[in-house]
């Protein structure tokens, strides 16, 4: 069943059920609260007693003292008076005994119904006959033994009916019909977020269509959390095809990677077996390609191993108190042996005094290995590599540099993220994560990564880490 439908059926519904329980709870409640004699039940009394009289055979003082008694036993709070046409009374359950002429009934009468509604006294003044002579009956009691409220509609005619009817219906209808607006704007816009949840498209590449609804109720705040969640969520869909982009381009490259080298290395292992080398120089060379392959090849394993840990949880440090500078020499001196013939420049500059940081000495050194490598990677054609350890108050700068092409300036933005490689088409260049991990190891330590590249000038790649330990 549909919303609106299950909106006209409660409508409808709770309308009858409202105008049932409004017709039965008025008079349940008007029994129990309401307590007392109504004006038209008086009537009714008087002629029952009358009636009585009437009909027994003789009409005497005994015959009337009985049965009024009687009646004013059934109704303490109403005096009963009997009286012939002259006004003389006859029997009086008061036992006052007045005596009435017509100017002290016509007062009695004049103040009805006013005299009822100021709590003066209420009279009934009914008429009876027996064997030609004319009687009355006064009817007497106190407006408190009246009820408290009372309404009366008196209908001589339809066309009156309806004069009462219909401002009962009008006043029915304008909650009714209030509350069907009310839900019938709330299931219109329900319909529409409903919709607009149906034609949301991830994959296309269009725009997400956004809802406007300005209103500061519970489904306006739906609204604009649908259209934050459906941007949130187009966009971390595009993130997500990126990724998957890399990753199939990882998977190729790394393919490449391997390939390369380990074809090198089955010919080079070939040539030793069956000996077909000239001399033993030719003999070590050929066993040095074989090292460097293998070298390079693990290296590719260890990046491999980099990317799974970084999938599984966040760079987790250890930090004790190190001397940065001894770190720094104990790299550079690996790297003097390692640029051997290289034909590269290796500049080192840091200041006299050893610098001591709380830090976590093992991802430092990785930090600065990876900028190294990178650094000799795509800046090898400079013939340069400068390294520079420099402090003040706040912060330790650690500085890697080299004069190659540098980084063109549209991809400086994408440099520090993952896969990312400025030249996506040259193979056996590594994963493309180096500088990711140098970033994260430097927020890690609550310190920075920045870099500077002016192409075919100079490249800076700057680690600034606190002097004060990360709380």
């Amino acid at each position: 069943m549909i919303l609106r439908t299950k909106l006209w059926l409660l409508l409808v519904v709770s309308a009858a059920l409202s105008m049932v329980l409004f017709g039965y709870s008025s008079v349940w409640i008007g029994k129990m609260a309401n307590k007392g004699y109504a004006l038209f039940e008086l009537n009714p009394l008087a002629h029952a007693i009358v009636d009585s009289i009437e009909e027994r055979p003789e009409l005497g003082k005994d015959t009337l003292k009985s049965t009024l008694d009687r009646a004013h036993e059934e109704h303490p709070s109403i005096r009963f008076l009997w009286m012939d046409d002259n006004g003389r009374p006859i029997y009086d359950t008061a036992g006052l005994n007045p005596i009435f002429t017509f100017h002290d009934l016509a007062l009695l009468m004049q103040n009805m119904p006013e005299g009822y509604l100021k709590n003066d006294e209420v009279h009934i003044l009914t008429p009876a006959s027996r064997d030609g002579q004319s009687y009355f009956m006064l009817l007497s009691l106190p407006a408190s033994a009246m009820k408290q409220g009372e309404m009366y509609f008196l209908i001589r005619s339809h066309k009156s009916l309806l004069t009462l009817v219909a401002p009962l219906i009008l006043s029915f209808s304008i909650p009714f019909l209030l509350g069907l607006w009310i839900f019938s704007r709330i299931n219109k816009r329900i319909r529409k977020l409903n919709n607009a949840v149906n034609q949301l498209n991830l994959q296309s590449h269009s725009p997400v269509a956004e809802l406007i609804d300005r209103s500061k109720d519970e489904l306006g705040q739906l609204t604009r959390h649908y259209n934050s969640m459906a941007q949130r969520i187009h966009s971390q869909f595009g993130e997500i095809q990126q990724f998957e982009n890399k990753r199939k381009l990882l998977l190729s490259n790394l393919s490449h990677d391997l390939r390369t080298p380990l074809t090198t290395m089955l010919g080079c292992a070939e040539m030793i077996r069956t000996g077909n080398y000239t001399d033993q120089q030719e003999l070590q060379t050929r066993a040095k390609i074989i090292l460097q392959r293998c070298r390079y090849m693990d290296k590719l394993l260890d990046q491999m191993l980099e990317v799974s840990r970084q999938d599984e949880e966040v760079v987790a440090i250890h930090l004790e108190n190190h001397n940065l500078s001894e770190i720094i020499r104990k790299i550079a001196v690996e790297y003097i042996m390692i640029l051997d013939g290289d034909q590269v420049e290796l500049d080192v500059e840091m200041p006299d005094a050893d610098i001591h940081l709380l830090i976590d000495a093992p991802l430092i050194e990785r930090a600065l290995r990876n900028l190294m490598d990178n650094a000799l990677r795509y800046g090898k054609d400079g013939h340069y590599l400068g390294i520079e350890l420099t402090a003040d108050d706040q912060a330790a700068a650690i500085i890697v540099k080299d004069k190659g092409k540098g980084i063109p300036v549209e991809h400086q933005k994408h440099i520090f993220e993952r896969f990312y490689r400025v030249d996506g088409s040259r193979k056996g260049e590594g994963l493309g994560i180096g500088l990711s991990i140098v970033k994260d190891i430097s927020l890690a330590h609550q310190g920075t990564l920045e870099m500077n590249s002016i192409p075919d000038a100079e490249t800076t790649f700057r680690i600034r880490l606190p002097i004060s330990p990360p709380i």
